[in-house]
């Protein structure tokens, strides 16, 4: 734990992997690479932050790595993708059998893909269904829907513009007699709203065009294969409404008041803006700044508290919410509260990640601590540039300076670094564990713990 602590393992890690891989030359930094980390340090600096600390020195070239490869869209053509990949297929021009196609309607779906929204700069994510009736005796490669889908996912986007334009660039380039998109978009919530991940802003949107336009049957034909393959609840809506929850109060300049700093950091965002390749002065971008300055400042470094000023230790064990209690054979009492919701940012990435806490303790009576004091102390951990190892022992070590008996923490977290940029590894999560004092000792107790947690949350 001691390289965490510090927080340099992952610094650690990718110097390594440069002297590992000696024959591997240096890549070349961008010109816009340079204003994104330059833009980036201003922004960790306005929220408090020192660039110069362990865990936030490369910060700035990750996130600008992040940002060049989450927007690659914007240096790609669908056209040149689908090039070389539409092939001759026998018999499609003599037998018609839907209005205007030449055959049966080919259907992809249950892609994953991310974006960035553009009213925040904040990733989400979507699953994707493509259907295109072919014509002029051809078919296309089937991994070209998925790549000309992402061209455009790699953009500053909001589902309704994303999906007509998945469906524009399909119809020019494969020239179908009809193509449809269907994408299920999900938004994480800001943090002060967070529940669950159930409680994702989700937002159904489509586009179609030819004949999936023109003639119901076929859309129906869609979406009936869609529901086949388990794809349920498709209602498209092509209203933006409720979509980003940073659209739910209008942001400018105005009400964020004349602070410097605030003032720097939206002019950093903007900077950002433009070397990825965008306009900042595009009506849908113009607040996205001032947005995403919000964003951020709710993670504004701020002074420990102590333990004991979050729980309520003169109240009434009998007025208190009942703990659940376990006993681990030696007829000590373990309390746990389970499913403590909470969303991070990721001080590597500036990315969210997000998940579920589960407290055990040895307890009695005189020291009950209710799940509101809980999950305050949870939220307040959580809601600063983090890592999931760190925060997990953080809550260990508060907890357990009021109740030194033992204290075990599991962190059950999903990392949207992990699935929105190269990497992309999609439905990935982790785990961390604190134990301390008797359940650092206590194999049962520890297990006993450990068993109770899968009861609760599925």
């Amino acid at each position: 734990m001691g390289a965490l602590e510090q927080g340099h393992y992952m610094d650690e890690l990718e110097e390594n992997d440069v002297e590992l891989d000696s024959d591997s030359e240096p890549e070349p930094e961008l010109e816009s690479d340079k204003e994104v980390k330059e833009a980036v340090r201003v922004l960790l600096e306005g929220i408090g932050e020192d660039c110069e600390r362990e865990g936030l020195k490369r910060t700035p070239h990750r996130v600008a790595k992040a940002f060049r490869e989450g927007t690659r869209g914007y240096n790609q053509k669908a056209r040149d993708i689908v090039k070389g990949a539409l092939f001759p297929e026998a018999g499609l021009v003599h037998i018609n059998g839907h209005t205007g196609a030449a055959c049966g309607m080919v259907l992809v779906n249950d892609l994953d893909l991310f974006s960035y929204c553009e009213s925040c700069l904040l990733p989400f994510a979507i699953r994707c269904h493509v259907s295109y009736l072919p014509s002029s005796n051809r078919v296309v490669g089937l991994s070209k829907l998925s790549r000309v889908s992402d061209v455009f996912a790699k953009r500053l986007q909001n589902p309704q513009k994303l999906a007509k334009e998945v469906c524009a660039a399909l119809d020019a380039s494969i020239k179908p007699a009809g193509v449809a998109v269907v994408l299920q978009c999900s938004h994480v919530p800001f943090p002060e709203t967070f529940v669950s991940s159930s409680d994702w802003n989700q937002v159904c949107s489509s586009a179609r065009l030819g004949a999936l336009e023109e003639d119901h049957a076929q859309w129906n034909d869609f979406l009936a294969l869609l529901k086949l393959k388990g794809v349920n609840g498709i209602e498209c809506s092509n209203t933006l409404q409720n979509w980003c929850p940073s659209l739910k109060n209008t942001v400018n300049g105005k009400n964020m008041g004349n602070n410097n700093s605030y003032s720097s950091m939206v002019s950093a965002v903007v900077s950002i803006i433009r070397a990825i390749g965008e306009d900042p002065s595009r009506k849908e971008l113009v607040s996205t700044p001032y947005r995403y300055v919000q964003w951020l400042m709710r993670f504004k470094t701020s002074k420990t508290p102590e333990f004991k000023s979050i729980l309520n230790l003169n109240a009434n064990a009998e007025e208190l919410k009942k703990e659940a209690i376990m006993t681990n054979g030696h007829g000590s009492k373990i309390c746990y509260e389970l499913s403590l919701p909470f969303c991070s940012q990721c001080e590597h990435h500036l990315i969210p990640f997000y998940g579920s806490v589960h407290i055990g303790w040895f307890g009695n009576a005189e020291r009950c601590i209710d799940r509101a004091h809980l999950l305050a102390l949870v939220q307040f951990y959580a809601c600063k540039l983090q890592v999931q190892e760190r925060m997990t022992r953080q809550i260990a070590e508060s907890i357990h300076a009021w109740c030194d008996k033992g204290v075990a923490v599991v962190v059950e977290a999903n990392h949207i670094c992990m699935i929105s940029r190269g990497i992309e590894k999609v439905r990935s999560s982790s785990a961390t564990i604190s134990v301390l004092g008797k359940f650092a000792t206590d194999p049962v107790a520890r297990a006993s713990f450990l068993q109770s947690i899968p009861k609760c949350t599925g």
